[in-house]
């Protein structure tokens, strides 16, 4: 039987994302309509960015680790989490997770040394920016990366937590991306991370000047193959 999955989730659409992806894509390896359980938790996205604009990294663990116990109570037998932002309090969760975890960041970093690329454009939050996790991650990998400028970054943060979030998606700010990573190629980068699970929403290969990749379904493909070994 293929493992249980559980998804703790923290913004909406993200999380949906990664849970449809999992569902339509799974058939392709296990049958038509067939996909592993799948069970999902997410307290409010309020109680979470209250934690993280105090940079309190320890109130993020705190709830994903509640819903990672409420979780396991269900049978899930692994955990993942659609939100890049969040991860920077995935050391402070393993310790005490009652369950084992994927990490989101590690399978981005997995996937672009497979496909070659050796210098990343990285995009997200604000707090994936300018935090250690992308970073640390990518230079393990041996991977090179590049982030946004300070203004470009507080624009991305601003289309990411007022219009993405909440299901809005405009043409303007599918363009603002497209410059953001237009200059980044320019120096020199040859891939982009689209490291806040909603940007796939906005903008993907076919409207990125960069190959994307897609850390909402990167994962989601990545939760597929460890439900089936």
């Amino acid at each position: 039987m293929p493992k249980h999955i559980g998804i703790v989730a923290c913004s909406a659409e993200g999380a949906a994302l990664c849970y449809r992806t999992i569902c339509t894509e799974a058939p392709a390896v296990m049958g038509r309509h067939t996909h592993p359980e799948v069970t999902m938790h997410t307290h409010s996205l309020a109680g979470y960015m209250e934690c993280v604009y105090r940079d309190d990294w320890q109130g993020v663990a705190a709830l994903m680790l509640s819903s990672a116990n409420k979780l396991a109570k269900t049978g899930v037998e692994f955990l993942i989490c659609p939100d890049n932002t969040i991860h920077r309090a995935f050391g402070l969760v393993l310790p005490r997770s009652p369950l084992p975890w994927l990490h989101i960041v590690e399978e981005v970093a997995d996937e672009a040394k497979q496909r070659g690329f050796c210098k990343l454009a990285v995009t997200g939050t604000k707090y994936t920016m300018e935090g250690p996790v992308y970073p640390e991650k990518l230079s393990a990998s041996g991977i090179e990366h590049v982030m946004p400028n300070a203004g470009e970054r507080a624009r991305i943060d601003a289309i990411i937590m007022d219009e993405l979030v909440n299901g809005i998606f405009t043409n303007e700010s599918r363009g603002y991306f497209q410059q953001v990573i237009g200059r980044l190629s320019r120096e020199g980068c040859d891939a982009v991370v689209l490291g806040c699970t909603e940007i796939p929403l906005l903008i993907d290969d076919t409207s990125s000047p960069l190959p994307t990749l897609d850390s909402t379904r990167i994962l989601a493909r990545a939760a597929i193959r460890k439900a089936l070994t």
